[in-house]
């Protein structure tokens, strides 16, 4: 099976150990805490599920500003994006040594890790836009990425943690939040050695189902890896019920057995794209899979990279052997008319836009709002009807 990033063995930050555990909660009580944002709680989450393997807590100054504009810790680890715990009131833990993180997206703010507290560290309003400039390509105030970061806060806090628990993800996504200790230990169960993981945060249309065949069967791998985002996005997105809902339907409708996992990690977009499509590479690798499709405008939003910017940084950014995974490089995909099937554009012999039924989101969102369902030959008819409900609902 592939090698964890950065060690031989997946070394997740939830503490397993019953009797520690027990500990930690109680030890918890006593410490002064610290309320996360939804930033830093998802950092936390990631840590504990394996995903971010090898990092042992939250960065400090010195390296996340190399992760920014190197790609690499100030020891030398690859990786693409700073995990940070950015904020922007220390006033009830400074001095403290270890402190109780606390969760700002569950009712009662329940204890989330526990932090040795390294250093907290000022960071001036030059370095978040340097490092906001770095990550995602733009310091423009209406990116939704830069918005959140840069709101954040600029004391930063560096230390080891301990997770004790994952949020509101296990409890509202028993069937779907899986941490990358659990899919690595399924992909085993199944006896799967080649997998692709494909990334969404979306539902899944006739493309998106379509590239997944093509992945599996062009690099003839035993398996595809759903893996959907399960945490906050911008506003307008689907929420995470519905896609969850949506893609189970499909999987269940049109795969095979044993040939597609459904599973989802508790993070929140960043919509970095480039950058985070690396990232994106690096905890699939770590929850075990052998490549990833990246799409065009792979974690993009608006017009802010190009089409194939996410593909081309594994070129230009990525060193040699610095990640064990492949890419699955993908072009957009759309139903031909002429061939009556879904393809990679770029591989349609006709090319105009009149062989492709292609709808903008807008369109499909008035559509559904309308009770109408896009064409089969966009969206499966099963999925469709979900996502009428869904729309219905909000505009009542």
């Amino acid at each position: 099976m592939i090698k964890p990033h950065g060690s031989d063995q997946l070394k997740p930050l939830f503490v397993y150990d019953t009797e520690r555990h027990h500990a930690l909660v109680a030890e918890a009580e006593s410490l002064p805490s610290l309320l996360l944002n939804s930033a830093a709680a998802a950092n936390a989450v990631m840590l504990g599920g394996g995903y971010f393997n090898p990092l042992e807590g939250y960065m400090n100054l010195a390296d996340a500003l190399s992760v920014a504009e190197k790609l690499q810790t100030t020891d030398g680890l690859f990786w693409p994006v700073p995990v940070v715990n950015l904020t922007q009131d220390v006033s009830g833990i400074e001095g403290a040594k270890r402190i109780a993180l606390r969760d700002p997206n569950v009712e009662g703010n329940p204890v989330l890790a526990v932090m040795d507290v390294d250093a907290i560290e000022d960071v001036s309003a030059e370095q978040i836009d340097f490092m906001a400039e770095r990550i995602f390509g733009t310091l423009d105030p209406e990116h939704p990425g830069v918005a959140t970061f840069k709101g954040l806060g600029n004391k930063l806090l560096s230390g080891k943690i301990e997770v004790l628990n994952f949020s509101y993800f296990q409890t509202d996504f028993p069937d779907t939040f899986r941490t990358a200790v659990e899919i690595r230990n399924e992909i085993k169960e199944r006896g799967w050695n080649k997998v692709v993981a494909f990334q969404t945060r979306n539902p899944m249309h006739r493309a998106h189902e379509e590239l997944c065949r093509m992945a599996q069967e062009r690099l003839g791998a035993d398996g595809i890896v759903i893996h959907m985002l399960l945490g906050k996005l911008k506003p307008g997105d689907i929420p995470a019920p519905v896609r969850d809902a949506c893609i189970r339907k499909m999987v269940e409708v049109y795969f095979p057995p044993n040939t597609a996992m459904i599973t989802g990690y508790g993070f929140d977009m960043l919509y970095a794209g480039p950058r985070e499509a690396v990232l994106h590479a690096v905890f699939r690798q770590n929850m075990g899979a052998t490549h990833l499709i990246v799409g065009r405008d792979h974690a993009g939003v608006g017009d802010y990279y190009g089409p194939f910017d996410a593909q081309t940084i594994f070129d230009e950014q990525v060193p040699a052997g610095a990640l064990e995974i492949d890419i699955f490089r993908a072009d957009h995909t759309a139903y031909s008319k002429k061939l009556d099937r879904v393809v990679m554009m770029n591989e349609a012999p006709d090319h105009s836009k009149e062989d492709f039924v292609l709808l903008s989101g807008t369109k499909v969102r008035e559509m559904l709002s309308q009770g109408i369902a896009p064409p089969p030959e966009f969206s499966r008819p099963e999925v469709a009807e979900i996502l009428m409900q869904h729309y219905q609902a909000t505009q009542s």
